[in-house]
């Protein structure tokens, strides 16, 4: 029984990337999945990604490139203004300028950098590095 779709999936990629394989399947597929998916390809973190409709809610097929080293949720879903963001990369990120933290925001899903360029906040849904 899945209780968060978004943990698997990113629990699901880690694997895959440590386990030296070039591609990943996530089941079941959503558009919040698909838009975190989204952030991390813009980041260079996988290749790429395609949604296939099974008839079972969809799945996602990723392409990985080894950039990966560890990805992960955020639980709780802490809410961040733009001027405490500073400290939760602190938290979640080993280095300065090192690994992004993606954020749902009123505009999107985005990277902690993009938020911070348009001077908002959000929710905070995960990080990879």
């Amino acid at each position: 029984m899945q209780h968060d779709p978004l943990n698997d999936a990113l629990v699901a990629l880690k694997n895959a990337q440590r386990a030296g394989k070039r591609e990943c399947y996530l089941r079941p597929a959503s558009k919040l999945i698909g838009r975190v998916l989204k952030v991390m390809a813009d980041h260079s973190y996988i290749s790429q990604f395609e949604y296939i409709e099974d008839g079972r809610g969809g799945m996602f097929k990723v392409l990985l490139n080894g950039r990966i080293n560890n990805c992960g949720v955020i639980k709780p879903r802490y809410a961040v203004s733009r001027r405490d963001m500073a400290k939760f990369e602190k938290r979640y990120l080993p280095a300065q300028d090192f690994g992004v933290i993606i954020i749902s925001t009123n505009r999107g899903v985005m990277s902690h950098t993009k938020a911070r360029e348009m001077g908002i906040g959000g929710r905070l849904l995960g990080f990879v590095y």
